[in-house]
């Protein structure tokens, strides 16, 4: 992989200022940290994590219309879980952004962006990696410093599979629907 990381990691950082609402940028710089951070853990360049982390959202505000029509560019599928709630498309869209826009033709890079939300079965480890920095990062309401050491101590498919079964819980409890990619990528854990 040969990446300029600290040139990518300013034009997306320039990108996501643009493209999204304060809190929602602010979350992102969370989210890279808390990726590198772990990447650095796991033996994973740290700046490769940092990237993920500040692309991953970039097309959270797309409106429904674009959301497809840029989602439909990576040459997958649309469920209808994803026709019906455009915005859990927002991962891939970024991924296209981050190809199209940006050069960037890493694919476990690019994958750890489009499925940072459902997830998949086998996906690489830095797609682990950054499915569990969106959900830990520390301004979430529920997420305290103790709770981030425990799951930082386990090692990276117990942390993910752990985050993942929290994530799933919750959406049951809410009524939510489970996409079958993520119970498939939980079995692969």
């Amino acid at each position: 992989m040969n990446l300029d990381f600290d040139t990518l990691i300013s034009k997306i950082d320039s990108y996501a200022k643009e493209s999204v609402s304060l809190s929602r940028y602010e979350h992102s710089v969370r989210t890279a940290e808390m990726c590198s951070k772990i990447c650095s853990k796991c033996g994973i360049e740290p700046k490769l994590g940092y990237l993920a982390g500040i692309s991953h959202d970039i097309c959270k505000n797309l409106d429904d219309k674009e959301m497809i029509s840029v989602s439909q560019r990576d040459g997958m599928e649309i469920t209808e879980l994803e026709r019906e709630k455009t915005g859990l498309l927002h991962g891939r869209a970024a991924a296209v952004i981050m190809r199209e826009k940006f050069g960037i033709t890493d694919k476990d890079l690019l994958d750890a962006v489009a499925f940072h939300t459902f997830g998949k079965k086998d996906l690489c480890d830095l797609g682990k990696i950054l499915y569990v920095a969106d959900k830990i990062e520390p301004g979430r309401k529920h997420i305290t410093p103790e709770y981030i050491e425990e799951k930082l101590a386990l090692p990276l498919n117990e942390m993910t599979k752990t985050v993942l079964k929290e994530n799933i819980d919750y959406l049951k409890e809410k009524g939510k629907v489970v996409a079958p990619i993520s119970n498939d990528f939980y079995n692969s854990l």
